[in-house]
């Protein structure tokens, strides 16, 4: 591992204390994830991840009217009058 050294504002460091403590982790670890996730939010989803994903809810939320591919446009005006 590489050490480096960063300044943080007395609220941060004491909200790292607190999620470091909380689950039982050192400070270190808690930044370490952050700036894992921070990186591969930065990058993007992977295409692997994004057809995981799509897969996982395809066919999970079904219209209970059962024609809406068809009417869409009616129930859509019907919502907006409300």
């Amino acid at each position: 591992m590489v050490r480096t050294q960063i300044q943080l504002t007395e609220e941060q460091a004491a909200e790292l204390k607190r999620l470091a403590a909380e689950r039982g982790v050192s400070v270190a670890e808690v930044v370490r994830g952050f700036v894992d996730k921070g990186m591969r939010a930065s990058r993007g989803m992977s295409w692997e991840e994004r057809k995981r994903r799509a897969l996982a809810v395809a066919g999970k939320y079904r219209s209970s009217t059962g024609d809406l591919s068809v009417r869409h446009d009616e129930y859509f005006a019907e919502a907006s009058e409300q």
